[in-house]
């Protein structure tokens, strides 16, 4: 018994020597020395140039809803009576923006604010807030997927603009918030005069680019195709800050302890459901389900599931209407 441990610990020390004769061996070639490598987002890329100048119209303002139909008894050859008749409603969301539009990790399902605005015009088109298509647009696809009857609505912190309006309708207000910065704890940047030569993370086609490039001393603006991938350009320290609505900013922020909202509003964005142009049955139709919702207590019920991270509720916004 003792003899066999013995060649057993003889050999245990011969293989520690062979190993260790290896790894020492001059001739034996060695990996080359890698950094860590923290790659861009894809398709990320600096923003040169201000989104168009806004202007020349009550971007707020929108059709004044009718008698509305109830579920499943549309007008005949109206857009509800055409999305009732595929048997689902089409809407564009977004999947990366916590709190609005997120897919939930635990169950893989679409949840927040603006998915539960949709589900609620579902229920108005056919009683039942499941007969629903959540289709995943980016910032920048949103009035091409309207244009391009890719989707039949778009619920996704879609922000009114006159510049918008041009190509798409827009229902009434549902939600109104302040544009504001994000950045890590121990940023020096703690307002709009400190993002002067810094860098500043954006989505393509966001509004939030416009107040960066008004500023006397702008910051190089930098775009991504989500909110998250500016989340990940921060966290990697390839930008210096996130500039958008707050809401998008609490949830990136609930996201990372390492990061703090700052700053006075540097300007403000009004969210509406998009609808494609030349259809205001359907903008009508919207917006008796934006008015059923803020007389229910519906609208106070989802921000009180979704968005209690923002502060005390402000309310529904009282709508605007231009005909």
């Amino acid at each position: 018994m003792s003899g066999g441990h013995g060649s057993r610990a003889l050999a245990l020390v011969a293989i520690a020597w062979l190993m260790a004769g290896c790894g020492a061996d001059p001739g034996v070639p060695q990996p080359p020395a890698v950094s860590a490598v923290a790659p861009a987002p894809p398709k990320a890329a600096r923003i040169t140039s201000a989104p168009a100048a806004d202007g020349g119209c009550d971007a707020q303002a929108s059709l004044r809803p009718g008698p509305q139909p109830k579920p499943g008894a549309m007008p005949p050859d109206s857009a509800m009576a055409r999305i009732v008749a595929k048997g689902r409603v089409t809407v564009g969301v977004d999947q990366n923006t916590y709190l609005f539009g997120f897919r939930n990790p635990a169950t893989g399902q679409l949840e927040g604010f603006d998915i539960d605005l949709a589900r609620e015009i579902a229920r108005d088109l056919f009683g039942d807030p499941d007969r629903i298509e959540l289709r995943s647009v980016s910032t920048a696809d949103r009035v091409p997927a309207l244009q391009k009857h890719q989707v039949d609505l778009v619920v996704r912190t879609f922000s009114t603009t006159c510049d918008r309006r041009r190509d798409i309708d827009f229902s009434a207000v549902y939600y109104q918030a302040a544009q504001r910065i994000l950045t890590p704890l121990d940023s020096k940047v703690n307002g709009k005069a400190d993002l002067s030569r810094k860098r500043v993370c954006v989505t393509f086609g966001a509004t939030s680019a416009r107040p960066l490039f008004d500023m006397p001393d702008p910051p190089e603006v930098h775009g991504v195709e989500n909110w998250t991938d500016c989340l990940v350009q921060l966290q990697q320290g390839q930008v210096d800050a996130v500039s958008t609505d707050q809401p998008i900013l609490v949830g990136l922020a609930a996201q990372d302890r390492n990061l703090r909202v700052v700053g006075e509003p540097l300007g403000r964005e009004s969210y509406a459901v998009g609808v494609p142009k030349d259809q205001p049955e359907l903008v009508r139709f919207v917006n008796g389900v934006l008015e059923r919702i803020r007389a229910d207590g519906t609208w106070q019920r989802l921000y009180d599931q979704h968005l209690t991270q923002l502060g005390p509720s402000p309310g529904p916004p009282v709508p605007s209407y231009s005909g």
